[in-house]
């Protein structure tokens, strides 16, 4: 398979995909962190909840068919009657439905549909960063009434990983998720974040400061760490929400590490 280099530039044009054939690799639940924090979102449940049969579509899944189906399994606890399908502009890639879950050719136009919920990761990491802005307009534009498009990255393995939670107004919210026994401290992160905002984090950019905010208070609770990094990772969100960093509340208890901003907390100076 060809290794496609970064900053490519995306096109579509009549009757053909918007976007580019990635690299397309994957592990076995290299999405999970994004996939638990998704359903601990009581706007994302409920609207996958009480919708009879909701559309989602995993755009740009790549040369393996396994993370989409992975997700359709943790969407079905949500609602089991939930129509998972998978877009790849690769015709190559393209697979028979399988474990409840189709697959047909589409990119960021969504091939049409009009879903409730979509996910895009590990693909615009290799665009243009200059096109950010069109495909986020361009995929929330079609999305349906009170529909939800998740947009972000992870390593190979996902024990590191970020995304942007937008609607049909655009970006709300950032989310940075970590393996607690993975990292040292929690800028470590930053080699993760997505396209809009990883070129951002230098001194002066909103995205900076707040990894320099979550440092300084996970080492003001370094007193915790005996008790695990959970523990103070805990503590040190606590603290930041002392000092007045307004962090979203975390909606259950996770085994990862999490931190959730406004997204106009982190935007980009221009």
């Amino acid at each position: 398979m060809a290794d496609h280099a970064h900053n490519l530039r995306a096109s579509a044009g009549a009757g053909r995909p918007f976007g580019v054939i990635t690299r397309g690799t994957t592990n076995p639940n290299r999405l999970r962190r994004c996939d638990r924090w998704l359903a601990a979102q009581p706007e994302v449940a409920a609207l996958l909840r009480h919708v009879p049969a909701p559309l989602v579509l995993d755009v740009g899944y790549g040369a393996s068919h396994l993370t989409t189906v992975e997700w359709a399994q943790r969407l079905r606890r949500l609602n089991r009657d939930v129509r998972v399908i998978g877009l790849e502009i690769d015709p190559s890639r393209v697979l028979p439905p399988r474990e409840g879950v189709r697959f047909e050719l589409g990119g960021f136009e969504l091939a049409g549909y009009r879903p409730q919920l979509v996910r895009a990761f590990n693909v615009l990491r290799q665009y243009d960063v200059a096109q950010v802005a069109e495909v986020w307009d361009t995929v929330c534009q079609r999305l349906a009434p009170g529909g939800f498009f998740v947009e972000g990255t992870c390593d190979e393995l996902g024990r590191r990983a970020a995304w942007i939670l937008l609607d049909e107004l655009g970006p709300r919210t950032l989310t940075v998720a970590w393996d607690p026994f993975d990292v040292s401290r929690p800028s470590d992160v930053a080699e993760r974040l997505p396209k809009a905002l990883i070129h951002r984090n230098v001194p002066g950019e909103p995205i900076y400061e707040l990894l320099h905010a979550a440092d300084e208070a996970w080492d003001r609770c370094g007193g915790w760490a005996p008790y695990g990094p959970r523990v103070r990772w805990r503590m040190a969100r606590q603290l930041l929400g002392e000092v007045g960093l307004p962090v979203h509340p975390v909606r259950r208890r996770l085994r990862d590490n999490t931190l959730t901003v406004d997204w106009e907390l982190v935007a980009p100076h221009l």
